[in-house]
């Protein structure tokens, strides 16, 4: 937490290009620090953002995004009791980083994600075999001997796994230095054609153009991380139109889109979720659905996709604008050269999740990073260490964590339009009808199949709708065809 708070003491100068007359940014000229620092919001998981606005917001100031804040409470909400283990309802809140090395070098880290830790029996003369006995990122997992995994243990000294850039930076090379447009459209400032460059940032009127320096800190870099998500001028609305992010305009609205690379990954025999839809006949109005813990499990995963991740599942066309700007810029407008190594490339583009949050009965195509092999080791103190690098007295670890499934059954759950979770009940969802003044008459159920492209469809509604199932389903025009059909 200490070095999150001096973080606030962080500053990037920047030189600004705006449009006078539109009171409008231009663009930005920035350094390969601040590059990084841009491109590391690629590698935030969905949840992480959240965690990260919320804690610098707070509740009252925080803009909702999508369904994913109430996905997000909701299942902050649920109760331990409904989660398979304590270590999982961490897990999904406090969700990691394939990029934990990489951003704890960047100038300005905003994860605020701390170290990965391992911990062994707190029984200092526990007979269990301790290589068995190890749990990653979390001190609440049982030893087999009956107490807890909460002591921790240190990594050998200069032994890493990797983290920092070969080039001297973190993503780009240091001493780069990058074009930034109001919409996050990124590129090196190099020797080039002028209307090339201004046509590749998407500016067509350069009438009234003024240089400004400014100073760029925490809280601006965190403005811009929130803009981002719900701005269409995110740098103009921070530095020009001084507006508190509260009063940032609305969310993208959603649009559909038909995902055809990555539903040819769907086959006959793919995964399908089943879920029970209730819906009001007059109106076509979506009320709750009803679905077991694999839905659910699907629903917590997207808090663990990273945006680049999701950037990825949906080919750039997820109606965060900003977003889909700068995950493009690294595909199309930033050459190789000015990457710190080979590998950052296409590791910002198909990001991995870390260990342990890919469930084998995972519905999107998502792929986990390979973790380097640790070894247990003691030394002639009989200190407990662990290391990257094998000896004769080294054991191989096997760590105590779950595999990506996080909530309990056979309990069903209700799940409400912003995907919001709770555990299904009958008073409860009475007591809901009747609220909204709803005769059974008037009610009927839907059985539907989630596949690939549904969910994909889920997904996308969830950054901008807060009614994530009624427009990632279509529920309105399935519905109305429905009807016609019948008479």
């Amino acid at each position: 937490m200490a070095k999150y708070a001096s973080y606030k003491d962080v500053e990037f100068l920047l030189q600004v290009t705006i449009n006078g007359h539109k009171n409008k940014v231009l663009f930005v000229e920035a350094g390969a620090d601040f590059a990084d620092v841009l491109l590391s919001f690629l590698t935030l998981p969905l949840g992480t953002i959240l965690k990260i606005l919320k804690k610098h917001y707070g509740d009252d100031k925080l803009h909702v995004v999508g369904s994913l804040t109430t996905l997000y409470d909701g299942l902050a909400n649920l109760s331990i009791d409904h989660f398979l283990t304590e270590i999982g309802k961490k897990m999904l809140l406090n969700p990691k980083s394939s990029f934990e090395a990489e951003c704890r070098e960047l100038k300005l880290d905003v994860s605020d994600t701390q170290p990965t830790k391992y911990f062994v029996c707190e029984h200092l003369k526990c007979k269990k075999i301790r290589c068995l006995n190890i749990c990653m990122y979390y001190d609440t997992a049982r030893c087999g001997c009956g107490k807890t995994l909460n002591r921790e243990v240190d990594m050998e000294e200069n032994s890493e796994a990797g983290g920092g850039g070969g080039g001297g930076g973190v993503f780009t090379i240091k001493g780069a230095s990058f074009l930034i447009s109001d919409d996050l459209r990124m590129m090196p400032n190099v020797a080039v054609s002028i209307i090339h460059t201004l046509t590749n940032l998407g500016i067509t009127d350069i009438d009234g153009a003024e240089l400004r320096t400014v100073i760029f800190g925490f809280n601006e870099i965190m403005d811009l991380l929130k803009g981002s998500l719900v701005s269409r001028t995110p740098l103009s609305d921070i530095l020009l139109n001084q507006k508190q992010v509260e009063h940032f305009c609305a969310t993208p609205k959603f649009e559909h889109g038909v995902f055809h690379e990555k539903a040819k990954e769907a086959t006959s025999d793919s995964k399908k979720l089943n879920l029970r839809l209730t819906v009001q006949k007059s109106t076509n109005k979506l009320l709750f659905a009803q679905s077991e813990v694999d839905f659910i499990d699907f629903l917590c995963s997207l808090l663990t996709i990273p945006l680049g991740g999701v950037e990825c599942l949906l080919s750039s066309k997820t109606c965060l604008k900003n977003i889909d700007n700068l995950y493009l810029s690294t595909t199309d407008l930033i050459d190789n050269k000015y990457f710190a190594t080979p590998d950052v490339k296409n590791k910002l583009m198909q990001p991995k999740l870390p260990s342990f949050y890919v469930s084998r009965n995972k519905i999107l195509p998502l792929s986990e990073q390979i973790r380097p092999q640790l070894y247990f080791k003691r030394d002639v103190n009989e200190k407990d260490f662990l290391s990257y690098s094998d000896n004769k007295t080294s054991a191989m670890l096997y760590l105590r964590n779950g595999r990506g499934e996080y909530v309990k059954g056979p309990t069903m759950y209700m799940v409400t339009d912003d995907l919001t979770v709770t555990p299904l009940c009958m008073n409860s969802t009475l007591a809901i009808l009747n609220g909204l003044k709803i005769s059974l008459n008037d009610i009927k159920e839907v059985e539907v199949h989630i596949g690939l492209e549904e969910a994909l469809s889920i997904l996308k509604a969830s950054l901008t709708s807060t009614f994530a199932l009624t427009d990632g389903l279509k529920i309105i025009p399935m519905l109305t065809k429905q009807h016609k059909q019948e008479h």
